[in-house]
């Protein structure tokens, strides 16, 4: 068993996007995904906000161990994971996680409530900044995201 740490999140500014690679058997497809994520974004060509964990260290990791080492930093809400459907598919959907856990919430309902259509959901790239800024200020929930890509075809958050 590996241990994986997000050690090298400790510099990590609240409005970057945390981005995890786990699967590393294409690069060019890789290359792809880094770039997307690169370009400005938003109604203002807002600078992207991104910071990488492309460690080999993370070859294969599962959600649960995503999750585990998130857990070590309050302040993350949501993790993006690069993972083989993200090298794989078309639309380069990486999956967004969200890191809140049950204890956060008030009560079971207000829980259940932003589990609804789980933990975890595909975004394509150019969504990841919106999704992480609009919950890092508390101005979009994780479920509002997960509920739009559950309507999507492919069940992929594109855009609102």
């Amino acid at each position: 068993m590996r241990i994986r740490s997000l050690t090298t999140t400790a510099d990590l500014d609240d409005f970057h996007a945390l981005v995890i690679r786990t699967d590393f058997g294409n690069e060019p497809s890789w290359q792809d995904v880094t770039a997307e994520l690169m370009q400005p974004w938003g109604d203002r060509n807002y600078e992207p906000l991104v910071h990488f964990i492309d460690d080999s260290a993370w070859a294969g990791a599962s959600v649960d161990d995503v999750l585990e080492a998130a857990s070590a930093n309050q302040e993350l809400s949501v993790v993006f994971v690069a993972d083989s459907v993200t090298m794989s598919s078309a639309h380069h959907g990486l999956l967004a996680v969200t890191t809140i856990p049950a204890e956060e919430y008030e009560n079971f309902e207000e829980y259940e409530g932003i589990r609804e259509f789980g933990r975890e959901f595909r975004t394509v790239p150019a969504s990841v900044h919106c999704i992480h800024a609009n919950m890092s200020i508390a101005n979009m929930d994780f479920e509002e995201y997960a509920a739009a890509a559950h309507e999507d075809p492919e069940k992929v958050f594109r855009s609102f």
